[in-house]
């Protein structure tokens, strides 16, 4: 009799050392613009050391940031809270007249 494994991994997110779905993109955006800012630096002339020192602490602003999102939102909790914060508080109605119309249809 042949047995089959079967993989668990279906339908769950991609994880990455404790990060969890969009953040893997968050974290490479991160270092992405570090290495960026690395190299405009080092070609306007700044000190080697000081380019080093600076791509050193915008690294790890970037993982302490990434690392404490994903831990107090989780996979999800992010978007969410984006999408709450464009919620309006409230809509004014200054006029009858859209309810009326909605007795038309």
């Amino acid at each position: 009799m042949i047995k089959y494994t079967i993989n668990k991994g279906i339908n769950k997110p991609i994880e990455f050392k404790g990060l969890k779905a969009q953040y893997i993109g968050y974290l490479a955006a991160g270092l992405g613009f570090t290495l960026i800012s690395f190299a405009v630096a080092y070609v306007m002339g700044v000190s080697m050391y000081l380019c080093l020192a600076i791509s050193v602490v915008l690294a790890t602003a970037s993982f302490i940031t990434v690392f404490k999102l994903s831990a107090t939102y989780g996979e999800h909790g992010l978007m969410k809270k984006i999408a709450q914060n464009q919620v309006p508080d409230c809509v004014v109605m200054r006029s009858r007249k859209t309810f009326l119309k909605l007795l038309n249809y």
